[in-house]
């Protein structure tokens, strides 16, 4: 399973992300509400993945990531895919310098390969809004997105809280 650095996004910011998970939910659309809620699944923004992190890489990345409390804006809407299973809907997240120095820093500690997504000039910083969306259903989606209170795009975003994710053993811990 995948472990992964995320960074979490401030109050107010994953409020507004969670608003549009919702507006998508109750159109009968695919979104990131999930029909089990856990307090762990919620607006991230993802500095790394791969199989495996040790306890040793886990003590620099919390020594890197300590006090940091970095700028952001959420984005325009965009798609990844099409996967095997449709689009992947998310906001991009226009990132501050220092928040793509930082994401290059955590790329080395995790030992990101060179042709992974999160090596350094590759990653893509973004929140998920929705997964497995069919092409059919995307602008339904977009024309619940541009009414769910207002866009989202242009929020402000403060990340000042990075968690380790364990896929396999399903917790999270702040670093």
């Amino acid at each position: 399973m995948t472990q992964s650095v995320e960074f979490l996004l401030d109050p107010v910011a994953e409020e507004a992300v969670r608003q549009e998970w919702r507006a998508l939910n109750e159109a009968g659309l695919p979104s990131e509400v999930r029909s089990t809620p856990s307090p762990s699944h919620r607006p991230h923004l993802t500095l790394y993945a791969g199989p495996e992190i040790s306890q040793a890489v886990d003590q620099e990345l919390a020594r890197r990531v300590s006090g940091l409390a970095l700028d952001g804006q959420l984005g325009a809407l965009t798609l990844f895919g099409p996967g095997r299973q449709g689009y992947v809907l998310v906001h991009a997240l226009v990132p501050s310098i220092a928040l793509l120095e930082l994401q290059r820093d955590v790329a080395r500690i995790c030992a990101a390969e060179d042709d992974s997504y999160f090596a350094p000039g590759r990653w893509s910083p973004h929140v998920t809004v929705a997964r497995r969306m069919p092409a059919a259903q995307l602008p339904a989606a977009l024309s619940v997105l541009s009414g769910a209170s207002g866009s989202v795009v242009g929020q402000p975003v403060t990340l000042s809280r990075c968690r380790r994710w364990d896929g396999t053993a399903r917790r999270e811990w702040l670093l």
